[in-house]
């Protein structure tokens, strides 16, 4: 893949308007025509049909760019937007799958764990989703006044993971 046709995909995007995706998508299409195998052509056309509310032509996608092996932030990226789209798509059990397998993959990135965190709420575990949650904070929160209390935050959100699995085994 030429860097060309990637800066024209950044350029797209760029200019892309969220209100009327359909421009954005005809010119994505034109390039995925040409480069229909490409990772990050496909994870880029999956995020734009994500974008357009086409959410079953984008978890397709996403997909198929996993599939190409994607690498690097871009992976991270399509695997947080995929278990959304699977969320969405009302996928719940895929998309906990997804984002677990991703959290292992990418153990640091917030991102992952505050979208996985909206997708155990939707799932019904509301408790691990509040856990997960207070996890982030206590990782990603850099504040003098709660550096005391991180130990106690922790505790918190395993105490409440706790609580979802003993009604998921109960």
């Amino acid at each position: 893949m030429t860097d060309a046709v990637y800066a024209e995909l950044d350029r797209l995007l760029a200019a892309r308007d969220r209100d009327d995706m359909a421009p954005t998508l005809a010119a994505l299409k034109v390039i995925h025509d040409e480069h229909p195998t490409d990772a990050r052509v496909l994870y880029e056309y999956a995020g734009a049909h994500d974008t357009a509310g086409q959410e079953q032509a984008a978890a397709e996608l996403y997909a198929q760019a996993l599939a190409a092996d994607l690498e690097g932030d871009v992976r991270r990226r399509c695997l947080l937007q995929y278990g959304s789209t699977l969320r969405n798509l009302g996928r719940l059990d895929e998309s906990i799958a997804l984002f677990a397998a991703a959290r292992d993959e990418f153990p640091d990135a917030a991102s992952l764990a505050v979208f996985e965190a909206i997708t155990l709420h939707a799932a019904g575990h509301v408790h691990a989703a509040l856990g997960s949650l207070l996890d982030v904070i206590a990782s990603y929160v850099d504040s003098p006044e709660l550096e005391r209390y991180k130990p106690a935050i922790r505790g918190n959100a395993a105490y409440l993971r706790d609580l979802d699995a003993g009604e998921s085994a109960g």
